[in-house]
């Protein structure tokens, strides 16, 4: 019998490292994401840089589909609370927007300007400003960072109000960070900030559902260890707090690829994102 410990969380946490042509990433989201906003706005269903607070990055963008929308997805992009912004993301609206739902994609205000509760209050606010312009159920999405406040956005003490809560149809968190401890190991902390409090107070796993909710956590098969742990801690830990929840390791994608399938309206995240 064998005993594992990690002894570098940095390593642990790494992703374009372990990847090959990992650097690629995420330039290489850029173009298809600025074709896919260009050929929606040229259409006249892209509502872009949508204020939903008074800070810059406080914006968000609206991709709508050619019918009155089913309901309102809302996708958080990653980055580590560190990097990124919505115009990576934008054409991994494309397969709910083919099924007939709006997309609602966020940027948020980085660390270390603010702390990632506040980072979750703001996605709290850009979702509330979504939802009123779109009826219908609503469905969360995000990746890495993105499905940490996707999922914080479902516990019992989220920021988000009330009339929105009981909207939420289903929340998928995409190779999540669901338990904030092991970052504050990471050299990267001394960016983030999280300390003890911050940690059991922000951490979907150390946190409980709200009722009724229904959640996915999918991985990728060829990601790092530590992130197909933690999407499994999360579905595990709250099966037992009774919401019906889901574990997906989807064969051969790693940390990057693993979004691909937000663009095919036939690929099993998409379908499994949009699923009664």
């Amino acid at each position: 019998m064998g005993y594992f410990r990690i002894t570098d969380w940095d390593v642990a946490y790494t992703n374009g490292a372990y990847v090959v042509d990992g650097d690629r990433w995420p330039t290489a989201w850029v173009e298809p994401a600025r074709a896919f906003r260009d050929s929606l706005a040229a259409s006249g269903r892209a509502k872009l840089d949508l204020a939903y607070g008074p800070r810059p990055r406080n914006r968000f963008d609206l991709f709508l589909p050619s019918e009155k929308p089913k309901g309102l997805v809302v996708f958080v992009h990653g980055g580590y609370w560190l990097a990124l912004d919505k115009s990576y993301s934008s054409h991994l609206a494309a397969g709910a927007v083919a099924h007939g739902y709006a997309v609602a994609m966020p940027s948020y205000t980085l660390c270390p300007e603010i702390r990632i509760t506040a980072i979750a209050k703001e996605i709290a606010a850009a979702m509330g400003a979504a939802a009123e312009m779109i009826d219908g159920p609503l469905i969360l999405t995000g990746h890495s960072a993105g499905g940490q406040l996707a999922a914080r956005m479902v516990t019992t003490t989220s920021p988000l109000p009330a009339p929105v809560k009981t909207r939420i149809r289903h929340v998928v968190s995409i190779s999540g960070l669901h338990d904030l401890r092991p970052i504050m190991k990471r050299t990267m902390n001394q960016q983030l900030g999280i300390d003890a409090a911050e940690a059991m107070a922000e951490s979907p796993a150390l946190l409980e559902p709200i009722d009724n909710l229904r959640l996915t956590c999918w991985v990728g098969g060829a990601e790092r260890s530590e992130f197909v742990r933690q999407n499994a801690l999360l579905a595990n830990i709250w099966t037992g707090l009774g919401a019906a929840t889901a574990t997906v390791v989807e064969p051969d994608r790693n940390h990057f690829t693993i979004l691909d399938g937000l663009a095919d309206p036939a690929h099993p995240l998409t379908r499994t994102l949009l699923s009664d």
